[in-house]
């Protein structure tokens, strides 16, 4: 009886699902991409807003600059260390996941505690316009990508999350089509103002673009040098060459993208300590007597050994003739260089002692690259860029010392930065074949030439290496020595003398405040 029952228990149709408990095809969207989708929709919009002024900066952007004018010297000089040219945009992907992180978060907090999650965003709007108004060249209207695109965060949040939770529990099979519909219609809007809002902003930042601005310049005649001699690059495989092509050359930037300048939008202004002040355009700056120099530039940063130095043509006006016009006091010691995006470079008026400091508008034949300073920079020999080589030039202020700091000199960098003697090894790489090879490199020491490179080999006596033809003063050198090398390991030392007599010093010391000292060591293993 009991096994019949059984039986007619087995074969019993099952139940029909009622729809509460049917799986809804929605039920497993991902909540928390909601939140990543308010954020993509908050800078794209934030993006949006920046085409409309030629200085505005996306809120990433002007984060990053925030932090970096409020980073501790210590922590700028490890990123430069660690990460070389790439450290803006190592900060800059850092905020990009930091952002990412918490909008992956948001969607389920506002589903919990929606006022937590409109608070969330609100701040982090409100901070990123403080940010990006409390910069260097800060302006009121320079919060508006950041509210703007916060108020587009949080509108979407809340337009998407409460459909969302209605598809959790759809009251009927009806009911769930309907929010799915609804959700993706919204969802696919959101997603359209992201990728719209950046097309669009890239489409109006074109009217003012200075890549383009950049592609239309030509350099205007200049009294020319004539080209560099055969003799003063050694043409040897692996050996830096002598002129560093313009895409090759470095990059450090205390901000974290070039301002958007154009020749036409240009100005330059002459103040401080000064007679009178002037204030010129491109046009005007085109129209005065234009010149040719040859100059190796070297960020302070560099390490011994490093790669933050390069030579270049530039082309460009006397800055001593301008100065001159303006009528220098005798009481300033003090230029200051100032860039459109606000940043600050000093260097004592004594440089104006005849050598070749210019606003260059040049480089190696070329309009300066933007990311170098298009559409003028400063280029003073002997002297850390640091302190000098202001890029997107808007002014130049004659002060003092005890009246002005550069923006390096509060976070522990030195106020007067003579460029140090320095070498280098480029060849041979670190594992070569036994037999004849060449060790070759650069030297360079500011103003004061190169007058001898040596070599060391294991420790053993100083060689005098075969110097390439020197140019100018203010230029590297390249060298070059003959050896057959035997197998096993061995350590190659370089050091240089310069101009004066004076042999690079073999203490070690790091490049803060002043530049990197020691000797240049290199291990080779020979097979």
């Amino acid at each position: 009886m009991n096994d019949n029952s059984n039986a007619a228990t087995a074969a019993e149709p099952m139940p029909i699902d009622t729809p509460s408990a049917m799986p809804h095809p929605t039920q497993k969207a991902p909540k928390k991409w909601i939140g990543l989708l308010a954020l993509a929709a908050g800078l794209g919009v934030g993006e949006l807003v920046t085409g409309f002024d030629r200085l505005l900066r996306s809120p990433v952007i002007a984060a990053g600059d925030w932090i970096i004018d409020h980073t501790p010297g210590w922590l700028e000089r490890f990123a430069i260390r660690t990460f070389g040219g790439n450290d803006k945009l190592v900060l800059k992907w850092g905020i990009f996941v930091v952002l990412i992180a918490l909008s992956l978060r948001l969607a389920g907090v506002m589903a919990a505690r929606r006022n937590v999650a409109r608070i969330v965003v609100v701040v982090v709007a409100i901070v990123g316009a403080l940010m990006a108004a409390g910069g260097r060249a800060g302006r009121a209207v320079d919060m508006l990508p950041a509210l703007i695109g916060g108020a587009v965060t949080l509108l979407v949040l809340e337009k998407l999350v409460p459909v969302r939770r209605l598809m959790d529990e759809p009251l009927t099979p009806a009911a769930g089509v309907a929010d799915r519909r609804q959700f993706m219609l919204m969802a696919s809007g959101a997603g359209v103002v992201a990728l719209g809002g950046f097309g669009l902003s890239k489409a109006l930042r074109s009217r003012y673009s200075a890549a383009l601005d950049r592609a239309k310049a030509v350099l205007p005649k200049s009294k020319s040098l004539p080209p560099a001699p055969a003799g003063v690059d050694l043409g040897i495989e692996g050996l830096s060459p002598f002129f560093t092509p313009n895409k090759n050359f470095y990059l450090i930037d205390a901000s974290q993208g070039a301002p958007n300048v154009s020749r036409a939008a240009w100005r330059l202004r002459i103040h401080g300590m000064v007679d009178k002040e002037i204030n010129i355009n491109f046009d005007d700056l085109l129209a005065r007597p234009q010149f040719e120099t040859d100059v190796t530039i070297s960020c302070v940063s560099n390490e011994v050994g490093g790669d933050l130095v390069g030579t270049a043509r530039w082309q460009g006006i006397r800055l001593d003739d301008l100065l001159s016009e303006a009528g220098i006091k005798p009481e300033a010691d003090q230029i200051v260089g100032r860039s459109v995006d606000g940043w600050t470079g000093g260097f004592p008026t004594a440089v104006l002692d005849g050598r070749d400091a210019m606003i260059a508008i040049g480089m190696n034949g070329e309009p300066l690259p933007v990311s170098h300073g298009y559409p003028a920079r400063l280029i003073v020999p002997g002297i850390y860029g640091y302190v000098s080589a202001t890029k997107w030039l808007s002014e130049i202020e004659l002060t003092t010392f005890d009246k002005f700091q550069g923006f390096w000199v509060p976070r522990g960098w030195a106020a007067k930065a003579p460029i140090k003697t320095s070498s280098r090894i480029d060849v041979p790489g670190r594992s070569i074949q036994a037999g004849p090879t060449k060790i070759a490199g650069v030297a360079w020491a500011g103003l004061r030439a190169i007058s001898k490179v040596e070599v060391q080999i294991d420790g053993g006596e100083w060689q005098v290496a075969t110097l390439a033809d020197e140019l100018a003063k203010s230029t590297w050198r390249q060298w070059v020595l003959d050896w057959n090398a035997p197998k096993g390991n061995h350590i190659v030392a370089v050091r240089a003398t310069d101009g004066t007599g004076e042999t690079q010093t073999a203490k070690e010391s790091p490049p803060d405040p002043d530049g990197a000292t020691g000797y240049h060591t290199i291990q080779v293993k020979v097979s």
